[in-house]
């Protein structure tokens, strides 16, 4: 039978590792990066495109660009698409905000909600 100085040794060295696991898994600290090769996502340069002069309008999202962000949940999505336009990837001059939206909400995605393109 266990003495209780070993007891309490174990239950304070269990307390411990409990403590530490909370501590080093603070989930405020986890940072959402874009899973695809940002370069890849030069192909939405031209569907921007196509959507600010209104060419694609009503056409089914079946674009490269859409294709790279087809198995992204949502927030993935606009991730990729505003690490692409700030690196200036697509090769144009653009408004952020509106740019983002355009091009996740024709591929089938939404911007979550609060989520700004810093």
């Amino acid at each position: 039978m266990a003495s209780g100085a070993f007891r309490t040794t174990v239950f304070l060295l269990t307390l411990n590792l409990l403590f530490f696991t909370l501590v080093s898994s603070n989930p405020t600290k986890h940072v959402t990066t874009c899973p695809k090769d940002a370069l890849k996502l030069g192909v939405c340069a031209n569907l921007l495109n196509d959507l600010i002069h209104g060419v694609v309008v009503g056409d089914p999202p079946v674009t490269p660009c859409c294709a790279l962000l087809d198995n992204l949940v949502d927030l993935e999505a606009a991730v990729c698409l505003c690490t692409a336009i700030k690196a200036n990837i697509l090769g144009i001059h653009l408004n952020v905000p509106l740019s983002l939206s355009l091009l996740v909400n024709y591929c089938g995605k939404k911007v979550p909600s609060g989520y700004q393109c810093a």
